[in-house]
């Protein structure tokens, strides 16, 4: 069954050029012009079949991109892909700070963003053969189950922040670099981007962290990367 992907786009031609070469990828594609279009597209289709994947551009009319992801986020985990013209970094953070998991800027090749949204996807859809359960002092991971508890209460991460948590965990102690966790949690080599990495520890951080502003578990090591810790 193809992966369901939902297109939010406000531009007619860019939305249908980019409906086409999706569906030349095999993917089942809705549209949408509007945020407010979106979040009521996802809605409809908890019912019957959710997506698998959602695109959203950055400047819509009413609601924006930004607005609409992080109203996904406040109801679900799905993948985002935030698609914008503006380039410079405040805005390529304030997308990935609202909650998508991967950006692409104007103007993109197709073959780009299929990239894109194909490693989301092998991402989403991976399983972890490891142990039952991994605790670092008060912060369990239970990859198997998707389930991570900080102090005792069940943390609610993204998928990319669950995998990026699994990875660090995996290598315990190690101190992983930018371009390792760019390739092994977004499969991404020579167009990845280390803000990426950056702003998905942030988000981690405040969601396991007793005080994100002094780490306990994930600390960065200057110069080098970052490392998970009991």
């Amino acid at each position: 069954m193809p992966s369901r992907i939902l297109l939010v786009e406000d531009d007619q031609r860019i939305r249908s050029s980019m409906r086409l070469s999706l569906e030349d990828e095999d993917y089942d594609v809705e549209e949408t012009e509007s945020g407010e279009e979106a979040l009521e597209a996802h809605a409809r289709s908890l019912v019957a079949r959710p997506f698998d994947l959602i695109v959203v551009d950055i400047m819509l009319p009413g609601m924006n991109g930004l607005s609409c992801c992080q109203e996904l986020r406040k109801v679900s985990a799905v993948p985002i892909i935030m698609v914008t013209a503006l380039t410079d970094t405040a805005n390529v953070v304030a997308g990935l700070e609202a909650g998508a998991d991967d950006y692409v800027t104007k103007p993109f090749e197709p073959k780009e963003l299929a990239a894109r949204i194909r490693a989301l996807l092998r991402r989403a859809r991976a399983t972890d053969g490891g142990p039952v359960s991994l605790v670092f002092g008060d912060l369990e991971i239970m990859p198997e189950a998707g389930i991570v508890r900080s102090r005792g209460e069940e943390v609610h991460l993204t998928r990319t922040e669950f995998l990026l948590l699994c990875e660090l965990a995996a290598n315990s102690g190690r101190v992983l670099s930018r371009e390792q966790l760019l390739e092994r949690v977004w499969s991404y080599d020579y167009f990845g981007d280390g803000r990426l990495v950056d702003v998905h520890v942030r988000r981690l951080r405040t969601k396991i962290e007793a005080d994100p502003s002094d780490p306990r578990h994930v600390l960065t090591v200057r110069g080098l990367g970052y490392k998970l810790v009991p």
